[in-house]
């Protein structure tokens, strides 16, 4: 059971955590609606759907993302605190050893560490979905889907490919469907024009071409009007922006096996999205202890000079974990390493400074 001095230490990080993320948070809201103050004024919607759909779902976007610093910033805050007024020598002097005193905020992290798990893989990327069509809809220039030559890999031995395709007509042209075995072509549909039909779910085909190949014999069939179903909708060529930060954590899953089904070559980002998702929450009782560590010690310039370390600190995580995500973009480290990368390092920081620190 919790002492009183663990509910003392509790209840002071918790508080000052939830303090720092709505003040933090209404710095950036200000700050965001003084730079959208234009667009909004011209946006044919009131101010109450402004909030709801944007404001309501940019607070717990951006109160997540900074919450590693807000935590690190909470527990030298209040470590500094404790010992400008000598309090942890008093403690230490009872018999409490620093790693006994980290208990209280090991909780409080991990309450946190919880919390944020839940936020991150189910209640954010929901938030998320709102928030980023509110502004492709209202703020962002309409997205155009330009790549030509787009191939997708359907199935165990189908392949599909567009030439182009209109993403405002849901058209594409030049396709072709082929069913290849090992090195053999024995199947290929081609069509110069396939549309989607939203009332039945499918592709039609106006006019089509179909080339079969059995036991090095070919046969070829015209015809028209042609429904097929495939494993391609028109959400594959919609915008790909921060679609990573809108799956949940099983739309996040299904998402990634079925692009690796299709031999997409570019999925690294949300591979490595899926492994920071379970990193993250361990970052927050890191960057706790860390926190600790470095404010324990009292010192002669205050705890001036504690706190805006530990704000330096802070943002050195935030930037490694930048670094690290994009060489792990690169193909450069594999996907689980560049997730790990910031946490394994400053592990051994922390560790590292309280081998150091009088005991």
């Amino acid at each position: 059971m919790m002492k009183l001095l663990d509910r003392y230490i509790l209840f002071k990080y918790l508080t000052t955590f939830v303090f720092v993320v709505v003040l933090l948070i209404a710095v950036l809201v200000v700050i965001d609606m003084t730079e959208k103050i234009e667009d909004f004024s011209r946006m044919p919607i009131s101010s109450w759907q402004i909030f709801e759909e944007y404001y309501l779902n940019f607070i717990p976007y951006y109160a997540n993302m900074l919450s590693p610093i807000i935590v690190f910033i909470a527990a030298v805050f209040v470590t500094a605190r404790l010992a400008s007024h000598t309090e942890i020598i008093a403690m230490v002097a009872s018999g409490i050893s620093l790693l006994r005193l980290l208990r209280p905020y090991f909780i409080g992290s991990s309450m946190i560490a919880v919390l944020v798990f839940f936020l991150i893989n189910w209640v954010i990327p929901k938030a998320n979905k709102i928030r980023i069509n509110f502004e492709n809809t209202y703020i962002k220039d309409k997205y155009y889907f330009n790549q030509r030559n787009v191939h997708f890999r359907i199935g165990p031995t189908t392949y599909a490919y567009f030439e182009s395709y209109d993403n405002t007509a849901h058209v594409g042209y030049r396709f072709t469907l082929e069913e290849i075995n090992g090195l053999d072509l024995e199947q290929k549909l081609e069509s110069p024009k396939i549309s989607w039909n939203a009332e039945k779910g499918k592709w039609t085909m106006e006019e089509y071409k179909l080339r079969t190949i059995k036991n090095d014999r070919e046969s070829v069939f015209f015809g028209r009007d042609l429904d097929t179903a495939l494993n391609i909708k028109p959400k594959d060529f919609e915008s790909k922006y921060m679609l990573n930060e809108q799956l949940t954590l099983t739309e996040l899953n299904a998402y990634i096996d079925e692009m690796m089904l299709r031999g997409a070559d570019d999925m690294e980002v949300y591979i490595i999205e899926r492994y920071e998702r379970f990193t993250y929450p361990f970052a927050i009782i890191i960057l706790t202890i860390i926190g600790v560590i470095v404010s324990a010690r009292k010192t002669r310039e205050g705890s001036g000079v504690q706190i805006a370390f530990g704000f330096v600190l802070a943002f050195v995580y935030v930037l490694f974990i930048i670094l690290s995500r994009n060489v792990g973009k690169q193909g450069n480290i594999p996907p689980l390493l560049a997730a790990w990368m910031p946490n394994i390092i400053f592990c051994i920081i922390g560790y590292v400074m309280y081998r150091r620190i009088p005991k």
